[in-house]
């Protein structure tokens, strides 16, 4: 069988199977389906065929005899000339200087490795006296750690492959395979070990993306199916015609897509079912204005509302907001780690008997001392920078209380349906009238002058200026501007011109408020500031956005600290000061001097930076795939999704032909068997 151990495979023995434990592979199936991580293929291409940065083979004469340059301890830089149809390419081996004997002047080689275009330079893998076989078969290479060489990979694979092929069992339905013209699980396997062509491989490898992203995709839904059915009774009775009265006193009118994703929440409130809500929207597109007049919904019909944020800075920043936008009769209370003695207990008191209406605060919300009268509504703002263990606390205080996730880090539509397949998705995407678009621009480290100029301009003009550093102080490994040292540098600048006020993580709470308040009075001109103020400061008075080493930042977090400004009436920008070094630094430069979308920001953050970093942190929620990339597998992560909502909607499970879905589901993914019951 194949959950037997990898022993029992021929050719693997207790040293090599020690070895392969190293790297998870214990039973025949790990075997079987560690698949390799590239493929070698001798295939000669004319040089103007050659796709910058990708694997190719090259053939060609040896011009003169190869140089070695030795550096550091025990590595080596070996340069052979070739003559490559008249044209001269270099190629580089490293820590190889033994090679050196293999490449002799005048004698025709093959080398095959990754192309540098702009160099005429290849960084050879592999390399072959004389002319190549046209017909060289396709070989897999496998990433292992310790002595285990490929060879031994491709030959204990093989054995396993034809011992125990035959009880490779199809988890797929039969009209799956023949609807997406599929290989069957046994023939894709051989063909991702061994494959017969590139055609063959393709067909192979969309076999295994599509049952991966399938399997995730029905795991969420039926995830989904239970937390609805779970649920029942979690009806809220609000008073529509009050929520309407609350909208108009507003000082503006919502916008489409706000009132939109506010009917969205407000039925979810009223169904049966608790909410499971993520709401997204770009910056300053007005989701706490959506999130009030929701919360205030939830308050008419005799509800608490809990409000978790991850700053203080941010807390404080919606209790004012809620102070004013919500009825005088309204009880709205703070609790963050600040608040301390009588003043919490009372607080806590308040939450408890149910006095208090709306409770803001940071993850001092769900220590274990807080408890809820009649919690049901739970919103949490900027949910990415919550644990999901520390989201769900909050919501199991209150017995069936609705959840809504609020991010203003625009989700790409592959991560939301991914990641937060098992949320419903609300999206603000359509800015307030009257907000100017920010101007952005890209300038050099050597322009500091003219920036700073440019800043003097603004403020004589009585407007306020953000200066945003990675470092609070001097590092030793980054050749980057810090925060204290800007800070001092702009002081002596604009000394009896302007104040510069200075905050960063290291600061007191009770010192961050203060900086605060004095930049939002304007008694502080200039804030210089690591990302402390990327989510959620409002100061509509400021107007400038300089970033130091902008190319240091992912495009969301960039995003993010841009939408810091342009919150007033007044023209707005966005400095970016940057010198990358990289191709792909230049260009996260250049995408930002084009857009101002968070959500075409987003996307291109996903293919510039992998879905594992896009919220600029590691997000431990999303899926770890074999072979699918949510980037570039974008349309059968769709299918997938289709494919998934109709197996569990119609509990297509139960239907003979899905037996094997059935059976891998709960033996192998350890669904639950009630679930699909």
């Amino acid at each position: 069988m194949v959950d037997a151990s990898v022993q029992e495979v021929s050719g693997v023995g207790p040293k090599l199977a020690e070895a392969l434990d190293q790297i998870g592979i214990r039973s025949v199936e790990d075997l079987l389906y560690y698949f390799p991580n590239r493929y070698d293929h001798y295939q000669q291409k004319p040089l103007h065929e050659l796709i910058h940065k990708e694997k190719v083979t090259i053939v060609g004469e040896v011009i003169h005899e190869p140089t070695v340059q030795f550096y550091q301890r025990r590595k080596s830089r070996l340069v052979v000339t070739l003559s490559v149809d008249g044209v001269v390419v270099k190629g580089v081996l490293f820590n190889r200087a033994f090679a050196k004997k293999h490449f002799i002047p005048g004698e025709e080689v093959s080398v095959n490795g990754k192309w540098d275009q702009h160099r005429l330079q290849i960084t050879i893998d592999n390399y072959k006296k004389g002319n190549i076989d046209e017909t060289s078969p396709i070989t897999p290479i496998y990433s292992s750690k310790g002595e285990i060489k490929n060879a031994q990979f491709q030959k204990i694979i093989k054995n396993a492959l034809s011992t125990y092929c035959e009880q490779i069992i199809e988890i797929l339905p039969p009209s799956f395979l023949k609807q997406y013209k599929l290989p069957d699980r046994m023939e894709g396997l051989n063909q991702l070990h061994f494959p017969a062509s590139f055609e063959h491989l393709k067909h192979a490898k969309r076999r295994f993306i599509y049952e991966e992203l399938l399997l995730f995709q029905i795991k969420m839904q039926l995830y989904r199916k239970r937390n609805r059915e779970e649920t029942e009774g979690n009806a809220q009775n609000i008073n529509l015609n009050k929520v309407k009265e609350l909208i108009n006193t507003f000082p503006f009118a919502l916008t489409s897509a706000q009132q939109k994703s506010l009917a969205e929440i407000i039925k979810d409130l009223q169904s049966p079912y608790r909410m499971n809500r993520l709401l997204q929207g770009d910056v300053g597109s007005g989701k706490t204005a959506v999130a009030i007049i929701s919360l205030y919904g939830a308050v008419t019909a005799g509800k608490q509302v809990a409000f978790m944020v991850p700053t203080e800075i941010l807390a404080e920043q919606h209790e004012a907001s809620l102070r004013e936008f919500l009825p005088e009769h309204i009880t709205v209370r703070r609790l963050t780690g600040s608040v301390k003695g009588k003043r919490r207990k009372a607080i806590l008191a308040e939450i408890e008997d149910s006095s208090c209406d709306v409770v803001i605060g940071t993850h001092a919300l769900i220590q274990d001392d807080v408890h809820f009268g009649q919690l049901g509504y739970v919103i949490i703002d900027e949910q990415h920078r919550f644990g999901v263990q520390q989201r769900n606390t909050l919501r199991e205080k209150g017995i069936l209380a609705d959840i809504l996730f609020m991010t203003a880090t625009p989700i790409p539509r592959t991560l939301s349906i991914t990641a937060f397949g098992d949320m419903d998705v609300s999206k603000i995407d359509q800015m307030p009238k009257g907000r100017k678009p920010i101007e952005t621009y890209w300038v050099k480290q050597n322009m500091f002058e003219r920036t700073v100029n440019f800043i003097y301009k603004e403020i004589k003009a009585g407007a306020q200026a953000y200066v945003i550093c990675p470092l609070i102080e001097e590092s030793d490994k980054l050749d980057i501007q810090n925060a204290l040292d800007l800070f001092h540098r702009l002081q002596e600048v604009l000394s009896g011109k302007a104040t510069v006020g200075l905050m960063h993580g290291r600061l007191s709470t009770e010192e961050k408020e203060q900086v605060m308040t004095e930049f939002s009075e304007n008694n502080l001109q200039i804030l210089v500031s690591t990302t402390v103020v990327e989510v959620g400061v409002n100061v509509p008075n400021a107007t400038v956005m300089m970033i130091q080493d902008a190319d240091r930042f992912g495009l969301s977090q960039l995003h993010q600290l841009r939408g810091r400004v342009g919150r007033g009436d007044k023209q707005s920008y966005c400095i970016l000061v940057a010198d990358p070094k990289g191709e792909n630094g230049k260009e996260r430069m250049r995408i930002m001097t084009e857009t101002t979308d968070g959500f075409v920001l987003a996307e291109r953050d996903l293919e510039l930076r992998g879905p594992g970093d896009v919220f600029g942190v590691k997000q431990s929620g999303l899926p770890e795939f074999k072979l699918a990339d949510m980037v570039h597998d974008y349309r059968a992560l769709e299918t997938a999704r289709t494919d998934a909502i109709e197996i569990v909607a119609d509990e297509k499970w139960k239907l003979p032909e899905y037996q094997g879905l059935m059976d891998y589901l709960v033996n192998e993914i350890k669904i639950d068997a009630k679930l699909l019951n």
